[in-house]
């Protein structure tokens, strides 16, 4: 599972079902149905607990609107709150817990139960025509890590799925068939990155990307080229700057920017430290250049963002 200290990029939620078309007031489903998927949209309007889910093929959660404790692979129950997914295998259970929903705070969710032969020709089109830098074996989606905080690229492929029911009929189903082979590969690559986030200091020594991305936590608000990871790598800057965006889901340049950005936040909800001291020693040079990152990644500027958090 993922570091809990995280927070992932929430999928827009979508208009809620009138309340005269509800059928159930717990786990109320709304179904849509492509060539390789089903898309589910669950809605609840009440507390309820122990309520089970199964579904029969290899199913990816994420989290619309409001919060469900859930129950499931033997682990200890956990908060599933936007920004996050959870992905299990097939037919396997999930018991869930709707310890706030109510008519005016409703949990949503989707289920999108995925058909194993998309699974299959996805991962071996990744591994015959994009194998992974190192031979850790070869691409999969990795079902122990099943909790994860979504990247900004996995939740706009998401809501890219999520407006397809509107499409054209005749269009719907090629547009539902790109659109879920690029969930699959932001899913690996953001199952990836989780990884070397949370074991770069012990894999650094056998993994270059994770001494790579150690070197740049360790190095944060200095000063670095692409052209330096690159050497650190041993690959020339051209390889390293394709490999790292395909194994990673982003580019090296793009990965720095959002370290600075998560340390920028830690320090401003330091009450003693101002905006310019935390743009300053989360490595941005330039405030302004702060201040239009900082909006453009956490949707709202610094400054607001320490007057709630600060």
């Amino acid at each position: 599972m993922t570091n809990s200290k995280l927070r992932g990029v929430a999928v827009r939620p979508v208009a809620l079902t009138p309340q005269h078309d509800l059928k159930t007031l717990v786990e109320n489903r709304t179904v849509f149905n492509f060539n390789n998927c089903e898309l589910n949209i669950f809605e609840t309007h009440q507390t309820s607990e122990q309520v089970l889910l199964r579904f029969q093929g290899m199913v990816f959660t994420t989290m619309l609107r409001g919060k469900k404790v859930m129950h499931v692979q033997d682990t200890a129950p956990f908060a599933y709150l936007p920004g996050e997914s959870v992905i299990l295998p097939e037919s396997a259970p999930m018991v869930i817990d709707f310890p706030e929903a109510s008519m005016l705070n409703p949990t949503q969710c989707i289920a999108l139960e995925i058909d194993r032969q998309k699974i299959s020709d996805t991962l071996n089109l990744l591994n015959e025509r994009f194998p992974k830098v190192e031979e850790s074996g070869p691409w999969r989606i990795d079902l122990e890590q099943f909790h994860i905080h979504n990247s900004l690229e996995l939740s706009d492929t998401v809501n890219r799925l999520m407006r397809l029911p509107g499409e054209h009929y005749l269009t719907k189903d090629a547009l539902a068939n790109i659109t879920l082979q690029e969930l699959l590969i932001r899913l690996l690559q953001t199952q990836a990155r989780a990884v070397l986030m949370e074991q770069s200091a012990t894999l650094q020594s056998s993994h270059r990307f994770a001494y790579v991305v150690q070197y740049i936590r360790e190095h944060l608000t200095e000063n670095f080229t692409v052209q330096q990871l690159a050497s650190l790598a041993c690959m020339s800057k051209p390889h390293f700057f394709r490999s790292f965006k395909r194994e990673l889901g982003l580019s090296p340049l793009d990965f720095i920017l959002q370290e600075r950005i998560q340390l920028a936040k830690r320090l401003l909800s330091d009450p003693n430290i101002s905006v310019s001291e935390a743009g300053y020693q989360s490595g941005f040079n330039n405030l302004t250049h702060f201040a239009l990152q900082f909006k453009k990644t956490e949707g709202v500027p610094p400054s607001q963002y320490k007057k709630v958090r600060g």
